[in-house]
């Protein structure tokens, strides 16, 4: 069968320099910056206009966060459909728009701080909506920027788009404490809006790129091509789980200060390997740099559980996200190549939402082990994640169909 131009297979007109190639592709993931703005300025806040300024209890506190990342959960499958239907512009436009929404959804929650019930309300509908528009950005993002600069780029794009989701919430979350502090929550949603709103214009100004006539394939066939890859996602995301959601308990355990800064180590230490490694997928491969990321991160996770004193614990956190920062788009890359064409998008949408799984997961039952085993049980328990997601890489890179290269 002929060779089919695809939303993430045409490719630009001649092969671009490698800057050039950068400034296309930042030209898009631009939009996925904005959207995880979005999502940052009220994760830090909205916890405690809930507690604080609606008199709820600590569980709906937390609920109030996590519900975001149910909608994401669940609108995953519809931004891949969605891609691949009518375009990744189209995508990213809707989501967007969603984003700009849940920001107008935030502002009058806040207006509503004296009426308990009403001001929940307006606030879970501002985060379901937010967490679907994050949703159809982020997939759209991808495909789009796969779409613009061509399928041997795919995990450049992802590793991009990766590093304004993580650029953005570390931006967003100061500033989103700042505006709550100075404005309160109100000042959140009008700073969502405008910022969502203005992406919102220029993403419409910008070209659109091919999508495919073919067969579309029942969501299901295509989630399952993406389980095997989607686990090993999975595995090796726990350690990254563990470490954002227990790294503050652990050292308090030990009596350690300067939790924060394995935070920032991690966090750090993962852009700064998909800034220096860039080309690496392109170069060797996506299974041999899932290999080798995983196995950086056991070693990042043992350490941390393993720790005696608090430079331990945080030379861990750095390593483990030096580590994890490349799996998601080297096993991505491999996962995409099995599906038709036509059906990318919904492979990029089902591979991510294992991570989404992974990282609902992690907690409850990290924090059953730590309540048991202790947090240094936790870290080896990602430890040995990471080591099961290598084994699964191994044997699905042994069985990789030599047609696909």
């Amino acid at each position: 069968m002929p060779p089919t131009a695809t939303t993430l297979e045409a490719s630009p007109q001649g092969e671009p320099g490698s800057g050039s190639l950068s400034l296309r592709i930042l030209a898009i993931v631009f939009f996925n910056f904005v959207a995880y703005l979005a999502v940052g300025l009220p994760i830090a806040v909205v916890p405690g206009f809930v507690h604080d300024s609606l008199g709820y209890g600590t569980v709906l506190a937390g609920l109030a966060v996590s519900i975001q990342y149910l909608a994401t959960l669940l609108s995953r499958a519809y931004a891949g459909h969605l891609c691949d239907v009518q375009g990744p512009k189209r995508s990213v436009v809707t989501g967007l728009a969603l984003c700009a929404g849940s920001g107008a959804l935030t502002l009058v929650a806040g207006l509503f701080a004296h009426t308990p019930a009403l001001g929940l309300a307006w606030l879970f509908a501002g985060r379901l909506v937010l967490g679907a528009g994050e949703s159809l950005v982020t997939t759209g993002t991808i495909a789009w920027g796969i779409g613009s600069v061509g399928a041997r780029h795919t995990g450049r794009v992802i590793s991009w788009n990766g590093i304004t989701t993580y650029g953005a919430l570390a931006l967003g979350a100061p500033l989103g404490v700042m505006l709550g502090h100075a404005w309160g929550l109100p000042a959140i949603g009008a700073v969502t809006t405008l910022l969502a709103g203005v992406a919102l214009l220029l993403a419409r100004r910008k070209a659109a790129v091919p999508t495919v006539a073919g067969e579309r394939l029942p969501f299901r066939r295509v989630f399952r091509a993406m389980t095997p890859f989607g686990l090993c996602l999975a595995l090796g995301s726990v350690g990254f789980g563990t470490i954002t959601a227990f790294v503050t308990l652990l050292f308090a355990s030990h009596g350690w200060d300067h939790a924060a800064l394995a935070l920032t180590l991690l966090g750090a230490c993962f852009v700064l390997a998909r800034l220096l490694l860039a080309d690496a997928i392109g170069r060797f491969g996506g299974y041999p740099v899932a290999l080798a990321s995983f196995a950086v991160e056991a070693c990042g996770l043992a350490l941390i559980a393993l720790a005696a004193t608090p430079a331990m614990a945080l030379a861990g956190a750095a390593v483990t996200g030096f580590g994890f920062a490349l799996v998601f788009p080297a096993l991505g890359m491999e996962a995409v190549r099995l599906v038709p064409q036509s059906n990318r998008g919904s492979a990029l949408g089902a591979y991510a939402l294992f991570l989404d799984l992974a990282l609902g997961l992690t907690g409850p039952v990290a924090g059953w082990l730590a309540k048991h085993q202790g947090y240094g049980a936790v870290y080896l328990f990602a430890a040995v994640s990471a080591l099961l997601a290598l084994g699964l890489s191994v044997a699905l890179s042994m069985r990789r169909d030599p047609a696909a290269d």
